[in-house]
This record gives C-alpha cells, sequence and structure tokens, in this order.
C-alpha cells in the first residue's frame, strides 16, 4: 500500500505546516497591500483626500403627496419604489389620482 505525504504526517506535524502556511500567507497580503497602496498613493494628487471635505447639500422636506384612504397613516411622496398598499390598489384597477392629498389652495392639473 503507497503511503500518501500528508496522511503519514502526524496531527502535530500537520498544524505545524498549517500555521506555517498562515504565516507566509499572512507576510505576503501584508507585502501586496504595502504596494497596492503605493501604487494607489502615486495616483492620487497629493494632498487630496478620498472623501471630499465639504458636506452633502440639505435637500428640501419632500411633503407626501398620496395617502393610503384604509390607514391615513401610510402616506408616499411619489419619489422612489411605489408602496405595497398602492400597488395592490393600482393593480386592482384604481387611479393614481384617487389617493392624491388635496391641499387647500393649490389648483389641480
Amino acid at each position: 500500500m503507497k503511503s500518501d505525504g500528508f496522511r503519514s504526517m502526524s496531527t502535530d506535524q500537520l498544524w505545524a505546516l498549517h500555521e506555517q502556511l498562515a504565516a507566509e500567507l499572512t507576510q505576503r497580503i501584508i507585502t501586496e497591500k504595502a504596494t497596492l497602496e503605493d501604487r494607489l498613493s502615486k495616483l492620487q494628487p497629493t494632498g487630496q483626500a478620498a472623501k471630499p471635505d465639504r458636506s452633502r447639500r440639505a435637500y428640501p422636506k419632500v411633503l407626501p403627496k398620496y395617502r393610503n384612504p384604509k390607514n391615513p397613516g401610510e402616506t408616499w411622496s411619489g419619489r422612489g419604489k411605489q408602496p405595497l398598499w398602492l400597488a395592490k390598489r393600482l393593480g386592482a384597477g384604481s387611479k393614481l389620482d384617487d389617493f392624491l392629498i388635496r391641499r387647500p389652495g393649490r389648483k389641480r392639473r
């Protein structure tokens, strides 16, 4: 019966081999990371930060345009994905205008 190299090693020898491989891989990762960081620093102009120093522009609050008549606490501004309650009602044949929130002093288009 022919013996395979790893099968003839003891548990302690296998563990020592594992630690040796882990140390070698860790060293290679550190070296590669340093090389990549050096290349990245050459690509970025000096003094330029990765993130801009300025803060984001303040966006105005968006008022809700549509309200669920069955649950008035559920509203939607008309931006982004339609809420489930609205998608279900539209699928059942309702029109989007049926859910508009009427604001006094505003004319409908």
